[in-house]
């Protein structure tokens, strides 16, 4: 039973709890199945060959799981960028109150970068929340888009790359700012962000290139 989980596992991709319990569920089918055809008189080996014949195998099996995995990890990404988006504006605030007197420069440059930061921050939460709505309640009456998957784990990238875009700028600027704490505090922030919202749209894109169940 062991091997069929072990095989069915290799073959899918998505958030780890519910590739766990999906892979979980799908073996206790099988053991059930396999321990009915023992009770009937089947010998072990023939139990199991006869079970994947009845059951499906891992192979056959996957393409529908990984499609409610690929969903799974769909609105992780989402939820990760629309959790992290307003923090990317939030680490732009110490820069804004920069001190005149020294860091004249500071402000200037940091509503230009703000700028565009902001509008990326502002879109990729938008789309975020559009596609938690996309793949939540109203996914059981309306068709999910098909490229859903793939243009959410895109958006998390983009997020992800302004967040390390944010970073950058953040901890070149606290070498020179007054308040380079707190500006070096916001910098590792946004960096952490980076990292959490570019490893969950990496396997976003992963499994939305994953093929679809026939």
């Amino acid at each position: 039973m062991l091997g069929y989980r072990a095989r069915l596992a290799d073959l899918l991709q998505g958030p780890a709890r519910a590739r766990a319990r999906l892979v979980e569920e799908v073996g206790d089918g099988f053991a059930d199945t396999v321990a009915a055809l023992r009770d009937a008189g089947w010998e072990a080996a023939d139990a199991v060959r006869r079970a994947e014949r009845e059951f499906g195998t891992p192979e056959e099996l996957a393409p529908g799981c990984q499609r409610e995995l690929t969903i799974a990890q769909a609105r992780h990404t989402a939820r990760a960028v629309m959790l992290t988006a307003p923090l990317l504006l939030a680490c732009w605030y110490p820069l804004g109150n920069a001190d005149p007197a020294r860091d004249w420069w500071l402000p200037h440059l940091a509503q230009l970068l703000a700028l565009g930061l902001a509008g990326v921050a502002a879109a990729a939460a938008l789309g975020a929340v559009w596609a938690l709505g996309s793949t939540g309640r109203v996914s059981r009456w309306l068709p999910m888009p098909r490229g859903l998957p793939g243009a959410v784990g895109w958006l998390g990238t983009t997020a992800s790359g302004a967040m390390a875009g944010s970073a950058l700028a953040l901890t070149l600027a606290a070498a020179l700012a007054t308040h380079w704490p707190l500006v070096a505090l916001t910098g590792v922030a946004s960096a952490a962000c980076h990292a959490w919202v570019a490893s969950s749209a990496r396997v976003c894109r992963r499994c939305a290139r994953l093929p679809a169940p026939a």
